[in-house]
């Protein structure tokens, strides 16, 4: 075609070609400026009544007059050929332009607002996009975007196919390899169902995960694994791929790409709406993040091989010291013990959980002799932070872990308040075999089944025998018979057992949190909620940061009827454990309460993402 002329158009060079035709660059003879020719499919130009159905509706694209999206000049014919005239664009399509790693976080905005601006104007129009991709995306050379293609896709399709059924075979070879359309397609398009303006948010939420990312959220060696990803399968949210990433982008793209287009943005103005605020949100500064860690169960190096449970233990000693402090971000044990099972780097774990850094380390118990092991890793190059190692007494684990915890705090270089400072410090010193068997304790109760809660009020039971004044025993006695009674055998035995444990801990030790919270689940669980509040009250008070105190007080007060204060306490739980599934599920609950359903149904969608998380760390959880 180089050369040739067509009606009053001298081809000049080729600018590309794909499913819907090849384009070319030539010269209007007539207005002498230079313009981009798509030339169209032979068969439009030989079945009549497609080609007369062509060209009244792509006369309706050529009214589309926005500063994003490519104009459309002229339907022609010459000879049989049908072509569509449309302003020339120099510069690169996004496919160019994204880079391995994804954009930076100014350039991203840059092109997604006018973009989402630019798809809301033209489903004003009554017209959808229907195969949004990078390709079809253009940044001309001044960096302004520029939509190529709108409608196209839909212009393409013969009557008895399906909308974009002809855009997937064209972009699939002979041995069936994608090479693009399909990747950016919604489930309803994928399934050959009808689609509205919300396929074309669905899209764009691919192209936002690609350009904040650098990779697909749905992949596939073929177009039938494409597309079954795309109707299964839920991506890692963009937060977790790029930890810089602010959380609510996160949110942002996750909703776009809802399996059901009721759940996605209802219009494209809603999601340039909520990319502007972000937009002013972090340019106006946001604060730098608060550093983050997480605290692997430390490996057993004991010859036996027996010591899992006083690892596990150790490394939870340092989770419930670290998360106390408001200036760090630490883990849940749920997650951190879990995810050392199925993988091995440090780095790869770091980045799994969405950290800074990973604390692990290792226990060798001989006798009234211990050595532990600590590393503090960087997650970005690998290298240590810092390291240590202690060859004490067993009496002096409690020392160890302050020294630990407070070595983390240096080294991640976290200012403390007074309050913090006292907060990271072991618990009053018991005996350190009624310690043992507390440790073991542990270890059954986050099995939460019921034999677990037997087995671990057992041995909290043998600690308090060895340590009659071991107060977070005493409120884990009080913990095994609440949630027995809550979810396995409603007895009077065990609302007695919790009742009285419980308030011995708190006299044993008036000032733990820990201990006021399990007060405050007993004797909730008797119906006695304003003895209820002023335990919980008083757990707040003492360590603002509790989990327990924020979540259990929450479940007490929704049962009373009272959703407001419930859903401050649920979503403070959240803020403290984003890990949590329980927490999110009920601030929805909450909140549809009262008759927030916008806000219900963004946190049912949060609280969804953890959950599987939660399932993919967690896979034989019944709960």
């Amino acid at each position: 075609m180089i050369g040739k002329t067509l009606a009053h158009y001298k081809i000049l060079s080729t600018l590309g070609a794909g499913g819907m035709g090849e384009v070319y660059r030539a010269r209007d003879t007539k207005l002498d400026r230079e313009v981009a020719i798509k030339l169209l499919p032979g068969e439009l130009a030989r079945n009549s009544e497609r080609r007369i159905r062509f060209i009244r509706e792509a006369k309706a694209l050529a009214g589309l007059k926005h500063p994003s999206i490519v104009t459309i000049y002229s339907v022609e014919e010459d000879n049989q050929t049908l072509f569509l005239t449309m302003e020339l664009v120099e510069g690169k399509n996004l496919d160019d332009v994204i880079p391995d790693h994804g954009l930076p976080l100014p350039q991203l905005f840059s092109i997604a607002i006018p973009l989402a601006e630019a798809i809301s104007y033209a489903h004003k129009q009554r017209i959808t996009h229907r195969d949004l991709k990078p390709t079809n995306i253009m940044q001309d050379e001044e960096g302004r975007t520029k939509v190529l293609d709108f409608g196209l896709a839909k212009l393409m399709a013969p009557d008895n196919m399906i909308d974009g059924a002809t855009v997937v075979g064209d972009n699939v070879t002979a041995e069936g390899k994608v090479l693009g359309t399909a990747a950016y397609m919604s489930p309803e398009q994928a399934e050959g169902k009808a689609v509205d303006a919300r396929s074309d948010i669905f899209s764009l939420g691919i192209v936002l995960y690609e350009m904040a990312t650098g990779e697909r959220p749905f992949k596939g060696e073929s177009s039938a694994e494409l597309i079954s990803s795309i109707l299964r399968d839920s991506p890692h949210s963009v937060v977790e791929i790029k930890r810089d990433l602010p959380d609510h982008l996160g949110r942002i793209i996750t909703r776009c790409l809802e399996k059901a287009p009721n759940r996605r943005y209802q219009g494209a103005l809603e999601l340039k709406n909520d990319l502007e605020a972000l937009e002013r949100e972090t340019s106006a500064g946001e604060p730098k993040p608060a550093p983050s860690i997480a605290v692997l169960a430390f490996a057993d190096l004991s010859p036996e091989k027996d010591q899992d449970y006083f690892c596990e233990g150790l490394a939870e000693e340092l989770i419930n010291a670290l998360v106390k402090v408001e200036g760090l971000r630490v883990v849940s044990r749920a997650s951190a013990f879990q995810i050392k099972e199925s993988i091995s780097d440090i780095r790869e774990i770091g980045r799994h959980l969405n950290v800074e850094a990973v604390l692990g380390g290792g226990v060798r118990k001989a006798g009234d002799r211990v050595r532990i092991t600590a590393q503090l890793t960087n997650v970005s190059d690998g290298y240590h932070i810092w390291s240590e190692r202690y060859d004490r007494k067993l009496e002096d684990v409690f020392a160890i872990q302050d020294e630990i915890a407070q070595s983390i705090v240096q080294a991640l270089q976290v200012t403390l308040s007074p309050a913090e400072e006292r907060g990271i410090e072991a618990s009053p010193k018991v005996d350190v075999q009624a310690y043992d068997y507390y440790l073991k304790g542990r270890k059954f109760f986050y099995q939460f089944r019921q034999q677990g809660f037997d087995f671990a009020r057992q041995m909290f039971a043998r600690a308090i025998v060895i340590d009659p004044g071991f107060a977070r025993a005493y409120a884990g006695v009080a913990d095994c018979c609440s949630f027995l009674y809550m979810y396995f055998e409603a007895s009077e035995e065990n609302l007695k057992e919790a009742d009285a444990a419980s308030r011995k801990a708190t006299e044993i030790d008036p000032g733990s949190a820990e201990a006021h919270a399990s007060r405050g689940l007993a004797v909730s669980l008797s119906q006695r909620f304003d003895d209820a509040k002023v335990e919980f009250e008083t757990a707040l008070r003492l360590d603002p940061r509790n989990f327990e105190a924020h979540y259990l007080y929450g479940r007490s007060t929704f049962a009373q009827g009272d959703s407001a204060r419930a859903a401050e306490l649920f979503a403070r739980a959240c803020e403290i454990k984003p890990e949590d599934y329980d927490a999110p599920s009920l601030y929805s609950m909450a909140l549809s309460s009262l008759g927030r359903e916008e806000e219900s149904q963004n946190a049912y969608r949060q609280a969804l993402v953890v959950t599987k998380k939660h399932l993919e760390l967690n896979p034989d959880d019944a709960r």
